[in-house]
């Protein structure tokens, strides 16, 4: 249907690709127009940059894509089970009472602490801050301003009476208490989400799935570095408040103590910003601001709410970096990071379960395979898959070229961090490591970098002249951005700047495009073997052209599908064996202009044989800078209220006493993302609306190949099952030992999958099978 916005046509889109592939001069980072925020590859493109792909194949690749839209859509349902717990006069537990208003009242006859209305705010699961009328905080005999271990109180049940202890040991004076639903509670102060419309799921937990799917982002990085680098943190037990405050070094002198943030921002290290966060947010988070928060828990439910349904969570570090900034809190050891990380993101999920009433409640939900993934998502909730993005993961840096791992030692942790919950990783992220070399970086950023990938290594990167690569090549060393500021990975090399003592000087690099000579190590090869063991998804972002081709050579060899290019730190040779590999791609987001052109560009690269569908890699969280609005006056801005994904309607996002508005504010954190896709929308037409809510079924099926299930016989005919295998299929199995015995079939709508089989004959044969209750009922030929 028509929405007022572009529709791009097939022809148009080619022509587009075309000109887009065109050879350019080199780049850099601080460039607006091509920029790496908005370039197909982060990795630099220059004259010799060739993409494989021809005109014909960008043909057929654009209008299968248009065929897969053409099929049907799962129906989607509204979900209210998905949203809050609604109270009840009286709570049924110690968890109902969460985020509700309630007088106590004594069943003893004894004189309660307070008679009026109290607000339960949850800390934890049954545990909470009982807030008063004056807004001051229920301690044992009194009250405080300020929440304390006095003030937290944990719930305990005996019938219909509830008894609090605070954690300093002492009872709630008058209890044991019954609990009567009232009004006139004082206001809670956090974040609003401002969609409204209850959360949509699928109509059964085994069917097609539709939302939003971010393969790249960093949730819990208020913890890397040492801790101190970043300024906030996705939530904190006493709420909003005390969760996006400032780092204490930007507090002084009112923001003049912001050495690295002013660094990041402007280039140098003076400078001053407003620290204030809530209530009134005046200069951050903001699409440019790399050393404050993302991703609080609020902004996380908007954009959940507006239509995500995958997120992927990275854990992430850098030991020497961490090292070299001066202040700190917790260790520097990547391995410890990823430990601690990983407790977080437990405990973030606890705690968002605590404001929606009970355990497995909320919707962050943890995820570890495929399967659950599904019924997450059809649930209405949003699966989160954990990962890894070090430098020197497992221990593996090498010293002068020699390892500092074995294969052991990686066969040891990589079943430590699978046990932890973690599906997705990288082999390397800045420096040079025992598995592979690195991409690099370009511009002013790159010597930095480099220099503190010296004192890891006790090397620098080996940048040579490329051959044998096809013109594709990693960062170059020579390119300064116009304004001397790098936009991507900056905060690496703001670091070394500002704090990096006793770096030699760096080698002389050849002119003209170079690639870092390392390339994928023996033990590389070891750990990619043996993340396909596990069955865990393998990223190729970050390695340098060579290892990433050898990489890309082992991931064909293995055929293997769990291949996943997250943030746009691959290159253009490989983004179509990432495809034809049965793998998925979610380019780095940026603008949201640049991401319509990338999005055009990848779709001239799908491989018709698998479900197509994108993502986005936010990188938010001191990595990779928002998108920038496009103005107010801009052609096709976004018009709020709009109606998102689901039917939900999204107003402007309010976060205290600030309005956010995409068109003027761009992606200033992270529960603007629906808008940004609204804004998608507006430029690129509903194609791209829809090729974006296909994304999470599209990473779903990449996840299933990876375990072991076979592709869709309807896309791939070289893997059709005789149809005895579906017919045959016993009353009662499960959907998803359907999936094991019969693989990924062409259609999955609500209760009835459909699958294309050869039958005796040798012709093909579409069966249908029909589940009850997630059983199947029959099987029968259509």
């Amino acid at each position: 249907m028509s929405r007022n916005v572009p529709r791009l046509t097939l022809a148009a889109s080619l022509t587009f690709v075309l000109v887009a592939a065109t050879p350019t001069a080199s780049f850099g980072h601080g460039d607006d127009v091509l920029g790496l925020k908005n370039a197909i590859s982060r990795a630099p493109l220059t004259a010799g940059t060739t993409d494989p792909t021809t005109r014909t194949q960008a043909a057929a690749a654009t209008s299968a894509v248009e065929d897969q839209r053409a099929e049907a859509d799962p129906p989607l349902v509204s979900m209210p089970n998905a949203g809050y717990r609604e109270h009840s006069p009286a709570p049924e537990d110690i968890y109902a009472m969460a985020g509700g208003c309630y007088r106590l009242q004594s069943t003893t006859g004894a004189t309660a602490t307070t008679a009026e209305p109290i607000w339960f705010q949850a800390i934890d699961l049954g545990h909470y801050l009982l807030y008063d009328t004056q807004g001051r905080f229920l301690t044992a005999g009194g009250s405080t301003t300020t929440p304390a271990p006095a003030a937290e109180w944990k719930a305990s049940q005996d019938g219909n009476a509830f008894s609090f202890t605070s954690a300093t040991g002492k009872p709630l004076d008058g209890g044991p208490f019954t609990l009567q639903q009232v009004d006139g509670c004082a206001d809670w102060p956090d974040v609003s989400v401002n969609v409204s419309g209850d959360p949509f799921g699928g109509e059964t937990s085994y069917q097609e799935v539709r939302g939003y799917v971010d393969a790249h982002t960093h949730g819990m990085a208020f913890e890397f570095l040492g801790g101190q680098v970043h300024c906030g943190r996705p939530w904190h037990r006493y709420g909003v408040i005390q969760a996006l405050t400032d780092c204490p070094d930007h507090a002084v002198a009112g923001g003049n103590g912001a050495v690295l943030e002013n660094f990041l921002r402007h280039g140098t290290p003076t400078g001053s910003h407003d620290p204030v966060g809530w209530p009134t947010f005046k200069d951050w988070p903001a699409p440019d601001s790399l050393t404050h928060e993302g991703t609080y828990w609020k902004w996380l439910e908007r954009s959940w709410r507006g239509g995500q349904r995958i997120l992927v969570n990275l854990l992430v570090q850098n030991n020497k970096l961490c090292e070299l900034y001066p202040l700190k809190r917790t260790s520097c050891d990547d391995m410890d990071a990823v430990r601690l990380q990983a407790k977080d993101m437990r405990e973030l999920e606890r705690y968002i379960d605590a404001q929606y009433g009970g355990p497995g409640r909320g919707f962050y939900r943890i995820v570890t395979d495929p399967f659950q993934a599904r019924e997450v998502i059809n649930s209405g909730r949003m699966a989160v898959v954990m990962g890894i993005e070090t430098s020197v993961i497992f221990g593996c840096t090498k010293k002068l070229d020699i390892p500092g791992c074995t294969t052991a030692q990686i066969d040891a942790r990589l079943d430590e961090v699978h046990k932890l919950g973690v599906r997705q990783m990288e082999l390397v992220n800045k420096f040079d490591n025992a598995l592979a070399g690195v991409a690099g970086d370009s511009g002013a950023i790159a010597p930095l970098v480099n220099g503190a990938n010296f004192l890891e290594t006790g090397t620098f990167w080996d940048m040579r002249s490329c051959p044998g690569t096809d013109g594709v090549q990693d960062q170059t060393q020579l390119t300064t951005p116009p304004n001397g500021v790098p936009a991507q990975d900056e905060l690496f090399g703001a670091i070394t700047k500002l704090y990096g003592v006793g770096v030699p000087a760096l080698p002389l690099y050849p002119s003209g495009p170079t690639c870092n000579n390392r390339g994928l190590t023996a033990l590389g090869t070891h750990t990619i073997k043996r993340l396909a063991e596990k069955q865990m998804i393998f990223d190729p972002d970050h390695m340098s052209v060579r290892a990433r081709q050898d990489a890309m050579s082992l991931i064909e060899s293995l055929k293997y599908p769990g291949v996943v290019s997250s943030h746009s730190w691959s290159t253009p040779d490989a983004y179509p064996r990432v495809y034809k590999a049965g793998g998925f791609i979610t380019p780095y987001a940026g603008d949201s202009a640049g991401f319509v052109a990338k999005w055009q560009r990848h779709l001239t690269w799908a491989d018709p044989r698998f479900y197509w569908g994108m993502g986005f890699g936010a990188d938010i969280n001191g990595f990779g800078a928002q998108g920038d609005p496009r103005g107010a006056d801009a052609e096709h801005p976004v018009e709020y209220p709009f109606t998102g994904l689901g039917g939900v309607t999204v107003e402007k996002q309010v976060s205290g006493e600030r309005i956010y508005d995409i068109n003027t504010d761009g992606v200033a954190h992270y529960g603007l993302y629906p808008d940004w896709i609204e804004d998608l929308r507006r430029q690129g037409g509903d194609a791209i609306a829809d090729d974006m809510a296909r994304g999470s079924e599209a990473y779903l099926q990449m996840w299933e190949r990876a375990v072991g299930i076979s592709n869709d016989a309807c896309r791939q005919p070289s893997v059709l099952k005789p149809d005895s295998t579906v017919l045959n299929l016993p009353r009662g199995t499960s959907a998803t030992d359907v999936l094991k015995r019969a693989g990924i079939p062409h259609a999955r709508l609500s209760s009835t999958y459909v699958y294309c089989t050869k039958a005796s004959s040798g012709a093909v044969q579409k069966i249908r099978v029909e589940f009850d209750d997630g059983k199947v009922s029959k099987s029968k030929r259509i």
